[in-house]
């Protein structure tokens, strides 16, 4: 681990901060497999040097998502009471179970979430923007070039439920939970997916400094790993919150479809 040079660290954090922002999955998703596969890194060690990054590109991406309208402030403090709750909660668990658990858990999850994402990647979740049509409480509307588009979201319970096992899964993985919370929240929810990947980023730090503080009670944090890490993530997430923009919205699902598929399957043969 300590014979990792720090400029690889920093290239592995703003690559993975630039492709997790610009997907609002969070940089963990990559991050982790990156340190733990590639460079030997011990997962446990990967997990939480992930975790502190993950706050960095979060608070990084909103400043740009909020600017541009694209959180969802009313919906994301409503989920993260349970997002945070399930981080704790994850972060509890990640401490009885072997690292040959772990890899196999977050592949998995990935490959789960990839075939969802896949499945539904064709379905739209907007309306045209009428007068008098109001999106509810929780629904918003959205600007796509010179037009303007309503939501709803349907199903709140289900938004609830996968909140608190984003939550567990950020936690007991490192990834922030977006892997979860955008392909439900844009596939069962209603949620447009640049939202869903806009809301879910602006929930990930607090959901990451909830689990994060279990990580460094427990040692698990390396200090020069998680710094260099962090500093690459920061720009990164910066650069890929911009270019998000300028991606469709099918081809945004469907990349994001292919690489949690990839990512999942390769962490689960690794756990074999």
């Amino acid at each position: 681990m300590s014979d990792v040079p720090t400029f690889i660290l920093i290239v592995s954090g703003a690559a993975t901060g630039l492709i997790g922002a610009m997907l609002g999955l969070g940089g963990g998703v990559f991050l982790v497999p990156l340190l733990a596969l590639a460079l030997g890194v011990p997962i446990r060690t990967a997990i939480a040097a992930s975790l502190i990054s993950v706050i960095a590109t979060a608070c990084a991406s909103s400043t740009i998502n909020l600017e541009r309208g694209l959180v969802n402030m009313r919906l994301g403090m409503t989920l993260e009471v349970a997002t945070t709750l399930g981080g704790l909660a994850g972060g509890l668990i990640a401490a009885a179970l072997s690292q040959r658990q772990l890899f196999l858990t977050f592949g998995a999850t990935l490959a789960v979430m990839g075939v969802v994402m896949a499945m539904r990647s064709g379905r739209r979740n907007v309306i045209a923007d009428e007068a008098g049509v109001e999106p509810g409480r929780l629904g918003g509307r959205l600007q796509e070039g010179d037009r303007s588009y309503l939501y709803r979201i349907r199903r709140l319970p289900v938004a609830l439920a996968a909140s608190l096992v984003a939550g567990a899964i950020s936690g007991l993985l490192g990834v922030g939970g977006g892997i979860v919370k955008v392909p439900v929240l844009n596939a069962f929810c209603g949620i447009p997916i640049r939202v869903a990947a806009a809301t879910s980023a602006f929930m990930i730090g607090v959901t990451g400094a909830a689990s994060a503080f279990l990580y460094f009670g427990r040692g698990d944090v390396a200090l020069h790993l998680t710094a260099a890490v962090a500093v690459g993530a920061l720009p990164g997430s910066l650069l890929g919150a911009r270019l998000s923009q300028r991606v469709e919205a099918r081809s945004l699902k469907i990349i994001m479809a292919v690489v949690l598929l990839l990512v999942g399957l390769r962490m689960a043969l690794e756990a074999q």
